[in-house]
């Protein structure tokens, strides 16, 4: 049985491109949306928020005013949450793309109580575009999303990565995974899984955090029942 009632599921950019260092790779996003529908068919209700890592990372150009480029990095996710509806839709589950930029011809507003009632419905919404605002990451705007529609936990799917380490599993053989963090471990540490803001906000909304590999899409099965699978993020404790 499903341990949440209410998710948000937060897709890198980078899990999308799947076995591609840029773009959208149908053939993953497909493998995604069917572990998606599962957790749908079981009647939990899913917010999605996507990144857009796969086509751009404003915070790393350089040569580029840095809110033009988090403006082009909005756009990135909107490609990819229209992807992910797309397969998602050919699989029969009803979607909904909301955008926090404006652009009716292509997905609705966010509105957060049309958000809700499409959730309540049984429909999965794709939040795109971040929070609409330059300087600010996906992982806020999943932490945000998380508070505004109520869920009960955000389910953070990363590539290359089973959880938290205290460094780069990638470059250091000897990284130590964490099970349990609280949000002040994180910030006191620099664990870098998310960014302060991201994690300010978790933290002050006592919003639950499972952070996991998706390199294997069924992991998005196993977390959703409460597997112990990745790192799960808490509030303090002696607070």
């Amino acid at each position: 049985m499903p341990n949440y009632k209410r998710i948000i599921l937060k897709l890198s950019g980078e899990a999308l491109a799947g076995s591609n260092s840029v773009g959208i790779d149908m053939e993953y996003i497909n493998l995604i949306a069917k572990q998606v529908k599962k957790i749908y068919e079981l009647g939990v209700e899913t917010g999605i928020v996507v990144g857009g890592g796969n086509f751009w990372r404003g915070r790393d150009e350089n040569n580029i005013d840095r809110a033009t480029s988090d403006y082009m990095g909005m756009l990135g996710t909107v490609m990819n949450a229209l992807a992910l509806q797309d397969s998602l839709e050919k699989l029969g589950v009803i979607t909904r793309v909301q955008t926090a930029i404006d652009m009716k011809q292509v997905a609705e507003p966010y509105i957060r109580r049309r958000a809700i009632r499409h959730i309540e419905k049984g429909r999965i919404v794709i939040f795109a575009a971040g929070t609409g605002l330059p300087y600010f990451s996906t992982d806020t705007t999943a932490a945000l999303r998380a508070v505004e529609i109520n869920a009960d936990v955000i389910l953070a799917g990363k590539r290359g990565t089973d959880g938290i380490y205290d460094s780069d599993p990638n470059k250091n053989k000897d990284a130590i995974k964490y099970d349990k963090l609280t949000y002040i471990d994180i910030l006191n540490k620099g664990l870098g899984i998310m960014d302060a803001t991201a994690t300010s906000l978790c933290m002050e909304n006592n919003m639950g955090l499972v952070v996991f590999g998706i390199d294997d899409p069924k992991n998005i099965i196993r977390v959703s029942h409460g597997e112990n699978i990745g790192t799960i993020v808490e509030g303090d404790k002696n607070e």
